[in-house]
């Protein structure tokens, strides 16, 4: 089995909305990173000198590669990133091996077979 990375760098308040959709697509698991901070294109609004930023978290998932773009793209229309900037984005990475996985290789074997 081939896997990728998928990371989302949403806004907290978004989180568990993702989560639930990224494991409706097939992830099996994620690590979120909390007080992560981001900034994009266009400069923070400041108010009397004080940055008003909105929590952020990093979701790490690692899933396998059949299933990482129906995941990816789920993440995508939860956190709606294309519909207002500032939301989030998500990408994916290849991975080169892992290990600590056997578990999740055994529940995904059968789904992925499904899916080709």
């Amino acid at each position: 089995m081939h896997f990728k990375l998928i990371i989302a760098l949403i806004e907290r308040s978004e989180t568990e909305a993702v989560l639930e959709a990224a494991r409706a697509a097939g992830a099996t698991g994620s690590t979120v990173i909390s007080q992560a901070r981001g900034e994009g294109g266009e400069k923070q609004k400041t108010f009397f000198g004080l940055n008003l930023e909105t929590p952020r978290d990093a979701v790490l998932l690692l899933v396998e590669e059949h299933l990482s773009r129906s995941i990816l793209e789920n993440i995508a229309k939860t956190g709606r990133f294309d519909e207002k900037p500032g939301t989030g984005i998500a990408f994916q990475v290849d991975v080169e091996d892992a290990v600590g996985i056997s578990h999740q290789i055994r529940m995904l074997t059968e789904k992925v077979e499904q899916e080709i």
